[in-house]
């Protein structure tokens, strides 16, 4: 017990490190290449603070552990709202630009709702038993490409008009980003093994680890990295993190490996982990579409609800 408790603060300050290398080097990728630095954190921060996520899914459907999948993908999907973004907001607020409220986030809450309505079968029949099979990964899949598309064509016609000072040369922005990504990966593992052996000392149930303790161990990058970013200043790598995190858990860490390995069929999740994760991506849309900004109050309106949720689920 104590050797995973030291773990996790040696972890948590790898962790910590990697996301400040991370954005800075990520940061002056976009002014090297002149392209918006929303776009850097759709692609490169995205996938690579999500990493963790599809690293764990992976390794669980083929241990035949599929509540861990999906609570890890609800729950880092969450919290990557309700707890990211809150955090985020509570040192400056986040300004959300025009073309992230008309396109990014309604993408981010169809991917939302499309999963949800995958995962609940016996909403249309009340006889059937709720599964995700392989054919529903594969749904997922096909969206997701229609994503990337998007990505392509944001990446050919979007260019950042913001003249900003380079920080660094473009070798060493590269080394630092692929530095940062190996430090947020390692610190993050580091964490969620560490916090999952503990977790399995004390008896807790797959779906409590999933939704807890492994969603909250693999969005530590997402969480570091935004915080990061907010505190200076980079406020659409701070949300294109949160977003494009979103919808590469849907898409890519649950539909892919399910569309190689086979479905899940042992379903244990509860009405209100899909209700929240759907609410938390409906308040999102809403709170930027109404001042293209994330405030301080709506952030602490976000941790309220986490903490609601979370003391419901842990206490219930």
């Amino acid at each position: 017990m104590l050797i995973n408790i030291i773990l996790i603060i040696i972890g948590f300050i790898i962790l910590i490190k990697g996301a400040d290398v991370f954005v800075d080097g990520a940061s002056s990728i976009a002014s090297h290449f002149k392209v918006s630095k929303m776009l850097i954190g759709l692609t490169i921060v995205a996938f690579g603070t999500s990493a963790p996520e599809f690293a764990v899914s992976i390794k669980s459907l083929l241990s035949q552990k599929g509540d861990i999948v999906l609570g890890n993908v609800i729950g880092s999907n969450i919290l990557n709202i309700l707890l990211i973004l809150g955090c985020s907001s509570l040192f400056h607020s986040l300004t959300v630009k025009n073309n992230t409220v008309k396109k990014e986030l309604p993408i981010t809450l169809l991917f939302t709702t499309l999963f949800s309505v995958l995962l609940v079968d016996n909403l249309f029949d009340p006889a059937m038993k709720n599964t995700f099979t392989r054919s529903d990964g594969i749904v997922l899949l096909l969206f997701f490409t229609v994503f990337i598309y998007y990505l392509i064509s944001m990446m050919r016609n979007k260019i950042d008009d913001n003249e900003e000072e380079i920080k660094m040369s473009l070798g060493r922005a590269i080394l630092f980003t692929v530095l940062g990504i190996l430090g947020i990966v390692v610190g993050s593992n580091t964490v969620v093994d560490s916090a999952s052996n503990i977790a399995t000392i004390l008896g807790v149930s797959e779906r409590i680890i999933g939704l807890t303790i492994i969603a909250l161990g693999t969005s530590l990058p997402e969480l570091v990295t935004s915080v990061t970013a907010t505190r200076k200043g980079e406020y659409d790598i701070a949300i294109g993190n949160v977003v494009g995190s979103n919808i590469f858990n849907i898409g890519i860490v649950i539909g892919l490996p399910v569309a190689l390995l086979g479905g899940i069929t042992n379903i244990t999740f509860q009405g209100i982990d899909l209700i929240v994760m759907l609410t938390a991506a409906i308040l999102l849309f809403l709170f930027s579409y109404n001042d293209y900004k994330i405030t301080k109050k709506e952030g602490i309106a976000f941790l309220l609800i986490f903490v609601i949720y979370y003391s419901t689920i842990i206490f219930h």
